[in-house]
């Protein structure tokens, strides 16, 4: 994934500019789809247990971040859980993502647009 920076304005205080590159927006979005029940895992990267350890590349795999005039949309391809209803757990990812990016950016999340790439079928 090519990263490109997010230009924060600095308001009125003349003191500099803030540039979020587009991986770590990338990163809070594809944590937080992993804090919610029934996601097993972002589509490329290893089981959540490990997440903390894995190389930042991994992480966002599978998350792409456009941004048009100061607003943010977020395409994710994510594996579920079989056995959990896809659109109430695909609503609490949008809302999870959008809530995250938006608190720790101060960005606005306009879209935050899903595809289920698998389901993790239960073992045995």
């Amino acid at each position: 994934m090519e990263s490109n920076n997010i230009t924060l304005k600095s308001g009125e205080s003349g003191i500099g500019t803030v540039q979020i590159a587009d991986d770590v927006v990338a990163m809070i979005a594809a944590l937080a789809s992993a804090e919610v029940e029934g996601v097993s895992s972002m589509t490329g990267t290893i089981t959540n247990e490990l997440m903390g350890k894995v190389a930042l590349k991994k992480l966002t795999k599978g998350v792409r971040v456009e941004l048009l005039e100061n607003l943010v949309t977020i395409h994710m391809s994510v594996v579920l859980e079989y056995g959990y209803s896809i659109p109430q757990t695909c609503r609490k990812v949008q809302e999870r993502v959008k809530s995250s990016v938006e608190t720790m950016t101060g960005l606005t999340v306009e879209d935050v647009n899903i595809r289920i790439a698998s389901v993790n079928m239960p073992r045995g």
